[in-house]
């Protein structure tokens, strides 16, 4: 049976059966997304759960699938610069930004254009859309073969850690969606950088795979100061303050391990990881971009030990670390 075949079968009886799909499915995958079905399939930060942002109802059902709030934005991934361009108002910073980061780990938040397709919905209704060209070749393959912009949040349960494994797609919406494409791990492990450009305004809303440093070499001048969210309407995706979360809760910047608590290490372990009840070392040589690619799926493990809590020990917020640490804090926040 094909993987369309196999999809409508499941939705005829009321549940999904979640097609496994390789890298040689890609077209497959992509025309999934344009019959309105929900596909994940991997980028190079971590696997997206793929819906056609232009159907309202494909998105409601993204939604449902995730458990994800309404009034939290998705991003709109598209195969290209010109196709991103087509669906919203670039200024200057806008177009510097895509010329040097796109395709690649950077989401860029710009005025929605009048005629712009995608759905109120997937846009939160905000006058605003999340758009962004990912590097990853699968991506770009189902992106050209769906043939629209789709909606594309991390493949998980809404506020669990994000996954960067087709297997980890699965761990969370296995029967709850019609495919996932699997292309081995993701290469960069945590979400893109999201950047808003409003007129004169550049402001980092996310950090992510793309650094502050490295975008403000490229505009030439310092990013603008946050903004504060409504929060009941965050701008962008991942802003919710409780986000990211393993079951079990997260103790940051631990200087040593507690009993009962299991232990995220950055670099040389810290005092009581030998009695922990699991270790995970995100670099033990304390590379930076070596720990952004682990971080979830090292998350993902110690919270299968159960523990009663996760100690994380300091990472530095330098460079990628400003990102991992906006990851390891949310799933820090109270639930």
């Amino acid at each position: 049976m094909t993987a369309d075949k196999e999809a409508s079968a499941g939705a005829r009886a009321g549940f999904r059966r979640t097609a496994r799909l390789t890298p040689a499915d890609a077209a497959t995958a992509g025309a999934l997304l344009a019959a309105g079905r929900l596909v994940a399939f991997p980028t190079e930060t971590v696997y997206g759960l793929g819906a056609d942002a232009t159907d309202a109802g494909a998105v409601a059902d993204l939604y449902a699938a995730k458990g994800r709030p309404a009034f939290n934005p998705l991003i709109s991934h598209v195969p290209s610069a010109p196709d991103a361009m087509r669906l919203g108002r670039f200024d200057a910073h806008a177009r510097v930004l895509a010329e040097a980061f796109w395709p690649g780990p950077l989401t860029l938040v710009v005025p929605v254009a009048e005629d712009c397709p995608v759905s109120d919905l997937a846009r939160a209704g905000l006058a605003t859309l999340a758009l962004r060209v990912p590097a990853h070749p699968l991506a770009r393959a189902v992106l050209s073969a769906a043939g629209r912009p789709i909606a594309a949040p991390s493949a998980n349960r809404s506020g669990r850690v994000s996954p960067t494994t087709a297997a980890h797609v699965l761990e969370d919406l296995a029967g709850r969606i019609d495919a996932v494409l699997d292309g081995g791990a993701t290469e960069v492990g945590v979400e893109s950088t999201i950047v808003a450009c409003f007129g004169a305004e550049v402001r980092l809303l996310r950090p992510g795979g793309v650094s502050r440093a490295e975008l403000e070499y490229v505009l030439g001048r310092p990013l603008d100061g946050d903004v504060a969210d409504d929060a009941a309407r965050p701008l962008a995706p991942g802003r919710l303050l409780s986000h990211y979360a393993p079951d079990a809760p997260v103790r940051l910047d631990a200087t040593e391990v507690r009993p009962g608590e299991a232990l995220l290490a950055f670099g040389p372990v810290i005092p009581g990881a030998e009695s922990a009840g699991a270790v995970e070392n995100l670099s033990p040589s304390g590379d930076l971009r070596e720990a952004a690619a682990n971080l979830f799926a090292a998350l993902r493990r110690l919270d299968a030990a159960a523990p009663a809590a996760i100690a994380v020990a300091p990472i530095p917020a330098e460079g990628l670390g400003e990102a991992i640490r906006d990851r390891l804090e949310r799933a820090a926040a109270p639930r």
